[in-house]
C-alpha cells in the first residue's frame, strides 16, 4: 500500500483543484495537489515537500479533513487529506496541466481522480 497526502487548500469558500498532467496515470483528471509520503517523513512533511514542488507554494497543515484507501488497477493508496491554507506563494503550473478555485457547488463540472470520490461526496455534505 502506497501512502499518500493530499492538500485541501482553501481560499475563503473556495478550494484548489489540480489537473493531473495528460502523460501520467489518471492523465486530465482532477485532484488535490499532494503525492507520496518518503521514507523518514512526517506526513505533514511530504504535504510541505510536495506543495512546494508542484506549485512553489509553502502551505501551513491543519487537521486531517479525511483518510480513505482506494484501490486502482495499478496500485493501492492510502490517501490522508489535510486542511491547508497557503502560508506563502502563488500556485503555479509546474507538475498540473491546469489549476482551478472551485466552489463546493461547481464539483460536478470535474471529473476527479476515483479515490477523491468519497472526499468530494464528504465535502458536498459539510
Amino acid at each position: 500500500m502506497t501512502e499518500v497526502v493530499a492538500a485541501l487548500i482553501w481560499d475563503e469558500n473556495r478550494f484548489l483543484a489540480c489537473q493531473r498532467p495528460a502523460n501520467k496515470a489518471r492523465g486530465l483528471l482532477w485532484e488535490f495537489v499532494g503525492g507520496k509520503v518518503e521514507p523518514g517523513e512526517t506526513k505533514e512533511q511530504a504535504l510541505i515537500r510536495e506543495c512546494q514542488e508542484e506549485l512553489a507554494v509553502t502551505v501551513a497543515v491543519q487537521d486531517v479533513f479525511m483518510d480513505v484507501t482506494h484501490v486502482y488497477p495499478d496500485l493501492t493508496v492510502h490517501l490522508t487529506l489535510f486542511n491547508t491554507f497557503i502560508a506563502e506563494g502563488t500556485p503555479q503550473k509546474i507538475e498540473h496541466n491546469d489549476l482551478r478555485w472551485i466552489t463546493v457547488e461547481e464539483i460536478d463540472e470535474y471529473e476527479f481522480c476515483p479515490a477523491d470520490e468519497e472526499i468530494l461526496r464528504r465535502l458536498k455534505e459539510v
